[in-house]
Order: C-alpha cells, then sequence, then structure tokens
C-alpha cells in the first residue's frame, strides 16, 4: 500500500516495483489460477473432441447386455478413412457376435478371434478368453455416414464426403465414429439415397458377392436364386443380372412382383411350385436360405 493508502496498480509502480517472481492479485483474481483454470477447460474440451459414444458389450447374452458408454475415437493411419457414422444396422452377425449362441457361434467366434494375433500362447488365450467374454466389445459393420478425417497418404475420399461400407470382422459401426482403410468396403453414397437405405444394403450384397466370385458364374450361365427376397437373395438377383447371367428366382406369391422388378428373368412361386422338380437345369443354385437338401437339388446342379 502506498504512503496515501492507495493500492499499487498491477505490478507495481515506479516507486514500489512488485517483486521478482511475485504473483499480482488484480480485483480478487489471480493469474496463475486463471491460467490453471483456462488450461484444465482447453483440456477438457480436447477430451470431449476425441471422445465418442458407443455400444457396448463385455459379456455374452440377450440385447439388454448392450451398455451405451463413452469411448476414446479411433485414430487413423495415412491410409485409413475416419467416417461419423450417420446410420448403421443391428443384423444376425450381430446378434450372433453378441448372444454367442449357439456354442458352437462362440468356438467360431473364438477361433476367428486366436487367428487375429500372433504366437502359440497369445492364441491360445485368445481363443480361451473368447469362450468366456467377448473380444469385439463395439459391433456393427454396416454404416454409411460422412468422412470426418482423412490420412496423409488418402486420396480416394474428401473430408465432408457421404460414404457407406462394410467393415466386416473389423466390426466397430455400432459407434459415433469408425476407421476404415481406404482400400476397403468404402464407397462415395449414391445421391439419391439416404443414410439409412445405404448402411443397410451393405451385408447382403458382401455375402452375394463372396458366392457369386466363389462359383466364378460368368455371362451366359443359367442360375437359380433360392430365397430371392432376404437380404443376400435380392442382392444375388441384381448382381447376377450385372454379370449377364440368365436368372431364375424362387420367392413366394406376395413377392412375385418385387422379384420381378429385380431384374429376374423368371419367378417360381415357391407355394405353387417345387423348383426341385422343374425341368430347367441350372449351371448353379445359389440357395440364400439354407432350406434346400443337396439331394433335392434342380436338375444339373
Amino acid at each position: 500500500m502506498t504512503p496515501n493508502g492507495q493500492h499499487p496498480p498491477a505490478g507495481g509502480d515506479a516507486n514500489n516495483p512488485a517483486t521478482a517472481g511475485s504473483t499480482t492479485v488484480v480485483g480478487g483474481r489471480d493469474p496463475v489460477a486463471d491460467v490453471r483454470e483456462a488450461g484444465a477447460e482447453e483440456l477438457g474440451a480436447v477430451a470431449t473432441i476425441r471422445a465418442m459414444q458407443a455400444a457396448v458389450h463385455t459379456r455374452y447374452g440377450p440385447p439388454e447386455v448392450v451398455r451405451i458408454s463413452v469411448l476414446e475415437r479411433p485414430t487413423i493411419t495415412d491410409d485409413e478413412v475416419l467416417v461419423h457414422v450417420h446410420a448403421t444396422t443391428v443384423n444376425r452377425t450381430d446378434c450372433g457376435f453378441r448372444s454367442g449362441r449357439p456354442l458352437i457361434a462362440r468356438l467360431a467366434i473364438s477361433a476367428f478371434t486366436a487367428a487375429q494375433v500372433s504366437g502359440p500362447l497369445a492364441k491360445g488365450t485368445a481363443f480361451l478368453t473368447g469362450l468366456v467374454r467377448p473380444h469385439t466389445t463395439v459391433l456393427g459393420n454396416e454404416f454409411a455416414g460422412v468422412v470426418e478425417a482423412v490420412g496423409g497418404r488418402v486420396t480416394a475420399f474428401a473430408v465432408g464426403e457421404r460414404v457407406f461400407g462394410y467393415s466386416g470382422d473389423r466390426f466397430g459401426a455400432h459407434a459415433e465414429y469408425l476407421s476404415m482403410p481406404e482400400g476397403g468396403p468404402l464407397a462415395t453414397m449414391p445421391s439419391n439415397l439416404t443414410y439409412e437405405q445405404t448402411a443397410a444394403s451393405t451385408e447382403g450384397s458382401h455375402y452375394a458377392l463372396s458366392l457369386i466370385r466363389a462359383a466364378q458364374i460368368h455371362s451366359g450361365q443359367d442360375i437359380l436364386v433360392n430365397g430371392a427376397t432376404g437380404a443376400i437373395g435380392s442382392a444375388a438377383v441384381q448382381l447376377l443380372k450385372s454379370l449377364g447371367a440368365n436368372v431364375t428366382a424362387v420367392c413366394d406369391t406376395k413377392n412375385l412382383k418385387l422379384v420381378s422388378g429385380l431384374g429376374a428373368d423368371r419367378v417360381i412361386d415357391y407355394t405353387a411350385e417345387d423348383f426341385t422338380k422343374d425341368e430347367q437345369t441350372y449351371d448353379v443354385v445359389l440357395d440364400a436360405v439354407g432350406k434346400s437338401s443337396r439331394s433335392g437339388d434342380a436338375n444339373g446342379c
């Protein structure tokens, strides 16, 4: 305090300089505390930016085992894309991995997980652990959204672009953000479709294309698709037609018009006709529902 009873200005004055290294309180505020508070707020903001919500399950069971949790966003490498997920699905694959039932499914899950690690000890541990609890805690493999960020070497996609894809055994789509390799099953969305429409189209198409490639189907072949209204069957009809195959599709009465609209050359109503007794021969029968015994397959298969 000055001789006349006044407080000196911040930092002292010519007659009363502030001591080196001291802290001057101005208006009841401590600058050091202000800096610390600002730093804490900044760190909190950064943590919020890096956080995301996700549907997580840490044990096998019914849908009730899934909880919404806060996780750290995925980090991306130079050849990866970060997608802000706008739509995803819960499909049969998700349900099987979540429930771990039947037991054969849990064995398959454990074996698959063990295959992703190196070394016999690590593989054995992963397999045994997978029998008790899930390794993959965030499921979901179908998605549509917007590119949030791209790696340094990515050229096929740009920030803000609408994309869709299939993460397969990477899963992770039941979260706000998902990382995908640039060269993976990721593509630009058609401009006339919504996120919801696009996300729901990928898994069935993935399996249908895998079957078509495995059978080495080509233009001009006669193909029968049993179960043409499911996710796999409906995708198969369209993919086969795009390859130039001659497609006969099997469905029920109410879906005859729908399947014809998908491009099938001929549609069989299984409620009125047994396709296994059809006189037509086929190069390949694609059974998308698994309900036809081999002994009863159509002629020529």
